[in-house]
């Protein structure tokens, strides 16, 4: 599968909401249970390496960086989000968008990247094991998910 890695554009918001959506119908990416309009999104994630893989014209995937920790000392540390879209996992896609961002991170200050993965989401925590990230912890029981289960997520973490 041929794909490119670009900036994203508030133009691919409507794909981003799209893939983003997926996730939330999944019940295993996201605890939240509805899509955010660009407003919110743009909002809660830093202005810098956001990005986004296309194939074909298609947005496929996207990745985008929030304030992991909010406390000064902590500025240096950014939660990764990254969806990929239905059909196109396991091509790639995933891979090669956390690797622009692990490219690109430290210019921005950011000096390690952390992700909250649900547990039962095996191929995300894979991925990130891939891309050098390490489990530092489990969370048991911390959300509900949309089906109101207590569900836990893997804590992991890339010192850059």
């Amino acid at each position: 599968m041929e794909f490119t890695v670009r900036e994203m554009t508030p133009a691919d918001y409507e794909a981003v909401a799209e893939i983003y959506g997926q996730g939330v119908e999944s019940g295993t990416a996201t605890f939240q249970t509805f899509v955010p309009s660009y407003e919110e999104w743009d909002g809660a994630h830093h202005k810098f390496c956001r990005y986004v893989a296309e194939c074909g014209g298609l947005v496929v995937g996207w990745t985008a960086l929030t304030v992991g920790l909010i406390r000064k000392p902590y500025e240096g540390v950014a939660e990764l989000s990254i969806y990929v879209r239905e059909g196109y996992k396991r091509h790639g896609v995933g891979m090669a968008l956390i690797e622009k961002v692990i490219e690109n991170a430290e210019k921005y200050g950011v000096w390690m990247l952390e992700s909250r993965i649900c547990r039962q989401n095996i191929g995300s925590i894979r991925l990130h094991e891939k891309c050098g990230f390490r489990t530092v912890g489990v969370r048991e029981r911390i959300a509900q998910d949309k089906f109101g289960q207590w569900q836990d997520t893997v804590e992991m973490e890339l010192r850059l």
